[in-house]
């Protein structure tokens, strides 16, 4: 249990000392963005941020506040980029070694909190003693509880993800749900998510959303809308963007793709495939990468945002809805949480191309509000996620 007489003699000695943690910094993404925003928010606080502990930093630029702050990491962190997701054994003994780490750190100058963000691992970091521990979750390990068939796809890498998840998935789970008594108090970025922690940890949380950048992704009047759907997602299974090639042929709407991954080739070859069985020319393209720029410009010119996939939130159906662009979601999930039914979109029931394509034909004869689904938007800002995360973090301290 936590001493509060002892916190109150650490806050006394002057600024708070926060140590950060996160699962992985490899690239920039809706976790990274979090981060960011809690890190900001302990600027705001005048806080010291000794470090960011995490099991794998590839060096990569994220944001400049992150960039500036000092890096722990894992020995895992020494091993090649592409071997990554096959260490999940060693996760544990990461944590262990991060653990260690953090006590060193505490043992040279005290810390009076740390924070972790998580969705994999480091969720299971051992504070030092009376130093408590906030976590941020975007989900228990996937890989371990909601999503396993994901990452067991019926091809090389998906079997062989299989054989280890069998070999080793029993001992994880049991170590995952053992270390949850490592935080003090879960927060869960969603109802979803919240259901999740539930189930998985037998914890409560509080849900506060994640920030969304309303104040960049803004709609355009000066701009036409078109009748193109819009997807951006990563190109992975779990994402089922096979699903929104498919509706989007049925339905005869043109379809934009923005994002990569592991599962694009395989995309490409459905859409040519989807494209004969369903004897349409409705266009499907693979936009790659963009900038926040360009991903702006299409969020406000599309007709409508599609969202197949289970997500445990999904920023990006809220980045598309503070440009005024209605999403076509599947009904679970963090969708909803962000998405209002015949007010800035639809859902459909089923995970089926022609569910979807339904739900495409039905969002065509709405007229959905701009000023509405803005409102919206902005419920999800950045400003108003600090507002509640620091809130949270000064009951803590």
């Amino acid at each position: 249990m936590l001493d509060p007489t002892d916190q109150s003699e650490k806050r006394a000695r002057g600024e708070p000392r926060v140590a950060l943690a996160h699962d992985w910094l490899v690239g920039l993404r809706g976790g990274e963005l979090v981060l960011d925003q809690i890190a900001r928010a302990m600027q705001e606080l005048h806080a010291d941020i000794p470090s960011v502990l995490t099991m794998f930093d590839s060096g990569a630029p994220l944001t400049p506040r992150l960039d500036a702050l000092p890096r722990i990491t894992s020995p895992l962190n020494a091993a090649p980029p592409s071997l990554r997701r096959w260490l999940l054994m060693r996760y544990p003994s990461a944590i262990d070694s991060l653990s260690q780490s953090l006590a060193d750190l505490h043992a040279r100058r005290p810390i009076d909190l740390l924070v972790s963000t998580s969705s994999a691992a480091i969720k299971s970091l051992r504070a030092p003693a009376s130093v408590p521990h906030l976590c941020y979750c975007h989900a228990p390990a996937r890989y371990l509880w909601s999503r396993i068939d994901e990452y067991t796809t019926p091809n090389i890498k998906g079997a062989l993800r299989g054989l280890g998840l069998r070999a080793f998935g029993s001992s994880l789970r049991d170590w995952d749900q053992r270390t949850a008594d490592r935080v003090d108090r879960f927060i869960a970025n969603s109802t979803h998510t919240q259901s999740q922690i539930r189930e998985h940890y037998g914890r409560e949380s509080e849900v506060i959303h994640p920030p969304v950048r309303t104040g960049f992704f803004t709609p355009d009047p000066a701009v036409q809308r078109n009748d193109g759907l819009l997807l951006v997602s990563a190109l992975e299974p779990y994402k089922r963007v096979e699903l929104a090639i498919s509706a989007a042929l049925i339905a005869r709407r043109p379809l934009t793709i923005v994002g990569s991954g592991s599962h694009e080739k395989s995309l490409r070859t459905h859409a040519k495939r989807a494209q004969k069985h369903h004897d349409s020319t409705s266009e499907i393209t693979f936009a790659g990468y963009l900038n926040d720029e360009q991903l702006r410009d299409r969020y406000r010119t599309a007709g409508a945002f599609l969202f197949p996939q289970t997500e445990d939130f999904g920023i990006t159906s809220v980045e598309a809805q503070a440009c005024a662009c209605p999403v076509i979601a599947y009904r679970a999930g963090g969708a909803l949480d962000s998405v209002l039914e015949h007010t800035t979109g639809v859902f459909f029931d089923e995970p089926t191309s022609d569910a979807l394509a339904e739900a495409i034909t039905a969002a065509q004869s709405k007229s959905f509000d701009s000023h509405t689904l803005r409102a919206h938007a902005e419920t999800f800002g950045e400003q108003r996620f600090r507002a509640a995360i620091t809130e949270s973090i000064t009951a803590m301290l």
